[in-house]
C-alpha cells in the first residue's frame, strides 16, 4: 500500500470526515448544490486549506457518473458553457490567493461566504429580468475566483440561479452540471500551482466512495414537487456546518 495512502488513512477524524463527505454528496444529489458549503467548514478544521480544496475536487469527480448524465439534458447549455469558461479563467487567480493568503483569514472567509449565501437563500431574493451573456460571464468570473480561493465554487452561481425564474428541476440541473464540470477543470489548475499533492490526491480518492454514494442516494430522493422539503433539509445541514466550522472552536 503506498505510503501516502497510509498517511491519508491515518488522518485524525477521518471517519467523521467520511460521514460529512457522504452528507455533502447526499445534499448535492438531492438539491443540486451545497456540497462544498457542508464539507469545507468541517474539513478545514482537520486539514490544511489547500489539501481540503484539492481533495474535495478529486472526490467530486464521482459526480460525472452519478448525477451529470441525468442533469445534462435539462440545462441551457450555451449559458452554462459561458459561465464554466469564465469560472475556469478566474479560478487561477483565486488559487493564487489560496496559496499566498493568511490561512485563518481564508477559514473565516469560508464561514462568512457560507453564512451570507445561506441567509440570501433563506431570504428568498429574486430577480425578474432574463440574464444576458455579460451577466452570466460576470457570474462565472466571480464564481471561479471565490471557488479557487476558498473551495466554495457554488455560492455565487447558486444564488444567481435560484434567484431567477427557472423551475426547480432546471435550476437544480444547471447547478449540478456547472459545479461538476468546474470541479473537473479545477484539478489541472491546482496541479499547475502545486496544490494537487500526492496526499491530497489519495485523500480525494478515499472520499470519492462516500461522496459518490451520497450523490446517488440524494438523486434517488429528489422529487421536484417537494421543493420546500429538500431546501429546508439543505439549509439545516449547511447551518450546522457553519457553526461547527467556526475557527473559534480551535
Amino acid at each position: 500500500m503506498p505510503d501516502l495512502m497510509v498517511q491519508s488513512l491515518a488522518i485524525p477524524g477521518l471517519p467523521w470526515l467520511a460521514i460529512v463527505v457522504f452528507a455533502a454528496g447526499l445534499v448535492y444529489g438531492f438539491v443540486g448544490f451545497g456540497a462544498a458549503l457542508i464539507y469545507m467548514p468541517f474539513a478545514t478544521r482537520l486539514l490544511p486549506m489547500e489539501v481540503a480544496v484539492a481533495a474535495f475536487s478529486v472526490s467530486a469527480l464521482s459526480s460525472l457518473f452519478t448525477v451529470l448524465p441525468r442533469a445534462w439534458p435539462q440545462v441551457e447549455r450555451r449559458g452554462v458553457a459561458l459561465m464554466v469558461v469564465c469560472a475556469t479563467f478566474s479560478a487561477s487567480a483565486g488559487i493564487w490567493v489560496l496559496r499566498t493568503a493568511d490561512i485563518d483569514l481564508l477559514r473565516w472567509g469560508v464561514v462568512g461566504i457560507t453564512g451570507i449565501t445561506l441567509a440570501a437563500l433563506i431570504g428568498g431574493w429574486r430577480y425578474r429580468t432574463v440574464p444576458r451573456a455579460r451577466t452570466r460571464a460576470a457570474v462565472g468570473l466571480a464564481t471561479g475566483f471565490v471557488g479557487g480561493s476558498t473551495g466554495l465554487m457554488g455560492p455565487v452561481m447558486v444564488l444567481f440561479q435560484l434567484a431567477g425564474s427557472d423551475s426547480v428541476a432546471t435550476s437544480r440541473a444547471t447547478a449540478l452540471v456547472f459545479l461538476t464540470i468546474t470541479s473537473l477543470l479545477l484539478l489541472p489548475l491546482l496541479a499547475i500551482q502545486g496544490l494537487l499533492t500526492g496526499s491530497a490526491l489519495w485523500l480525494g480518492l478515499i472520499m470519492l466512495v462516500p461522496y459518490g454514494l451520497g450523490t446517488r442516494v440524494g438523486q434517488a430522493l429528489f422529487q421536484p414537487e417537494r421543493e420546500a422539503l429538500y431546501c429546508t433539509a439543505a439549509y439545516v445541514l449547511i447551518g450546522v456546518s457553519i457553526v461547527f466550522g467556526l475557527p473559534i472552536w480551535d
